[in-house]
């Protein structure tokens, strides 16, 4: 037995190899078929994108600019300038980092447009009735689970790291809502925003170093 166990070890691990790079290699396939369909136009595959994208979208620019009306209107900014740029996608990264990569640069052009019109305020989270179906807190959680103290509780935790967020310098902002909230990789966030690995890093470790000192002595950093 002390012989077999070894090989038959070695020939799991192995099966276990080969069908995680048979996963992936299906899932790239999959959705290599999938932008084919997209660029040759077809509408329900542009229906899917939206169906299956919309919500990822919307949370990542309400989070961006903490204004639903705004959020729901970039997003759909996004999904048009998706339509029309699809042909131009060549898979540097993958269709979700792309559109990531496009929903940024609208709420970058936004608040371009806002600040040149000396627009100097941004509406509080605490205003919008959608703050509460976000879940900001790391690793998620069920706002519906719990007494009406915990729920409290966790709204407010959920007030206080978003107006420490609305704080950060955007550029550390968008970093850490795209690596600590959204959960891209290191790779895709530096995809996603047009610049190196090493800045991504760089900037998240300010960004989180920024968090813990605003949030220190409130919330258990």
């Amino acid at each position: 037995m002390s012989f077999v166990e070894p090989i038959a070890l070695g020939a799991q691990a192995e099966l276990e190899r080969v069908a995680a790079t048979t996963s992936l290699e299906d899932r790239l396939n999959g959705e290599a078929h999938f932008v084919e369909r997209l660029q040759a136009g077809e509408a329900a595959a542009f229906d899917r994108l939206v169906s299956e994208q919309s919500s990822a979208i919307y949370a990542l620019l309400y989070r961006l600019t903490e204004d639903m009306e705004e959020a729901r209107d970039l997003a759909q900014e996004t999904f048009l300038q998706a339509f029309r740029n699809i042909k131009h996608f060549r898979g540097d990264a993958d269709l979700r980092t792309w559109l990531y990569r496009i929903a940024i640069n609208q709420a970058r052009n936004r608040w371009r447009w806002w600040r040149r019109r000396r627009r100097d305020q941004t509406l509080s989270l605490d205003t919008n009735d959608a703050a509460k179906d976000l879940q900001f807190t790391e690793g998620g959680g069920d706002k519906g689970v719990g007494n009406p103290e915990q729920q409290a509780l966790a709204r407010e935790r959920e007030r206080l790291l978003t107006e420490a967020l609305r704080a950060l310098k955007s550029s550390q902002r968008e970093v850490v809502i795209l690596r600590d909230v959204e959960g891209l990789s290191y790779e895709e966030v530096a995809a996603a925003l047009g610049v190196g690995i090493g800045t991504v890093k760089s900037r998240l470790s300010r960004g989180r170093m920024e968090l813990r000192r605003r949030l220190t002595g409130i919330l258990n950093f």
